[in-house]
């Protein structure tokens, strides 16, 4: 996990034993999901050491009292914000949240706090310990959280909550949970407008996709992604790989790499990738493959999340952006001025909710004509003209 050096502008030799005191009493509370150890705890004290270090770390973090809020003078409330494993420096999907309650603390004047676990098991400690301080919002970032998070806003329903890509529901399992909001996206449609993107661009009618977890979210931007592609090319062909099963999935560069140069080997010249960290094994894998004698890239990937265009310049054809900055920064704003609503909030085309990105940096590299076309596609599918294949939508 990655915390501050220092907390409150203090170092740890600086904070008085009697202070910890009381906070260390809540953090042993909260780890009482721990299994008893018995006779045999000084065995194991190694596992559960870094829980209690980090529970009061986040505490020391939260609790600093006017020493912390007087630095940001009138703040108007206070956020947390829990990132997934992968980090808010991920240059995605974490990375966009971050952009957006940064975006938050300029313009609304919040107090914001952040924690960055180094593995699943850290997050719900950090999430009790806002809760227990009594934040006026808890953001978790990531689908993984949702059983976490469901746990915590049973909990505590006075604190409002929410999370990204993920559904939260009361006991009977239908009804959304009236303490949190659930940030979702229609990731299929932007996934529709840059399978057109690679389609039109394409040398070889083969084109890749690496995603990080097999999961229904991922298969939402992949199955969108072929359909996007064959609107252009009914006979182009994709190649479609995961990167693993468990969390790790996010944070494996190494692997994204290699099923991005099997899915070359394969054919395959233009690769989309949804795998978070991993996915930027594919942006090493293009860049492999040079330029040519024009100068242009012999291979391309297409970003995710956030605009990634400018991380291997001329090797990025687009980027398929979702908008999670817009929608923590609308939450936030939510809370702010009173109007909070828990339930689903929903970002599709039409709300500007998902996009695909264009920059100085990608601009040379897409016919007009092509954009013209991926332009009136995207407003078919706003207006409903085009129906595009939600992976997670229930069977009918």
């Amino acid at each position: 996990m990655w915390l501050s050096r220092n907390l409150c502008g203090r170092s740890f030799r600086d904070i008085r034993l009697d202070g910890l005191l009381p906070k260390f009493a809540v953090a042993v509370n909260l780890i009482g999901r721990i299994k008893q150890y018995g006779s045999h705890w000084i065995m194991n004290i190694r596992s559960i050491l870094p829980v209690v270090i980090f529970i009061l770390a986040v505490f020391l973090l939260t609790s600093c009292g006017t020493s912390a809020d007087a630095k940001l003078a009138g703040c108007n409330i206070k956020v947390g914000i829990v990132f997934d494993i992968g980090g808010k420096n991920d240059r995605s999907f974490n990375a966009a949240a971050w952009e957006g309650v940064k975006r938050a603390r300029k313009d609304l004047n919040i107090c914001l706090y952040d924690v960055e676990p180094g593995n699943p098991t850290s997050i719900e400690p950090a999430m009790r310990a806002f809760a227990e301080r009594n934040f006026d919002l808890i953001i978790g970032i990531g689908f993984a959280q949702g059983p976490i998070l469901q746990k915590v806003a049973t909990d505590y329903p006075n604190i409002k909550f929410a999370i990204v890509d993920g559904a939260i529901f009361e006991a009977d399992g239908k009804t959304p949970k009236a303490n949190v909001a659930s940030l979702v996206f229609r990731e299929h449609e932007g996934s529709f407008l840059v399978g057109m993107i690679a389609a039109s661009k394409s040398q070889t009618g083969v084109l890749g996709f690496v995603g990080g977890m097999d999961i229904p979210l991922i298969h939402k931007f992949a199955t969108g992604y072929e359909e996007g592609a064959k609107y252009v090319n009914p006979n182009i062909r994709v190649v479609k790989n995961y990167v693993g099963v468990t969390d790790g999935a996010w944070n494996n560069p190494g692997k994204g790499k290699e099923l991005a140069l099997n899915q070359i080997e394969k054919g395959a010249d233009i690769l989309f990738t949804a795998a978070g960290n991993s996915g930027l094994g594919a942006f090493d894998a293009v860049e492999q493959y040079g330029k040519n004698a024009k100068g242009e890239a012999n291979k391309f990937v297409i970003g995710v999340d956030s605009n990634q265009n400018g991380v291997k310049p001329g090797y990025v054809l687009t980027s398929m952006v979702k908008r999670v900055d817009n929608a923590v920064y609308d939450v936030v704003k939510e809370v702010l001025n009173g109007n909070f609503t828990g339930g689903f909030h929903v970002f599709g085309l039409d709300k500007d909710g998902v996009a695909y990105a264009m920059d100085d940096f990608n601009r040379s590299l897409i016919p007009q004509d092509v954009i013209d076309k991926t332009e009136a596609a995207k407003l078919k599918i706003a207006a409903g003209e085009i129906t595009v294949t939600d992976a997670m939508a229930p069977k009918k």
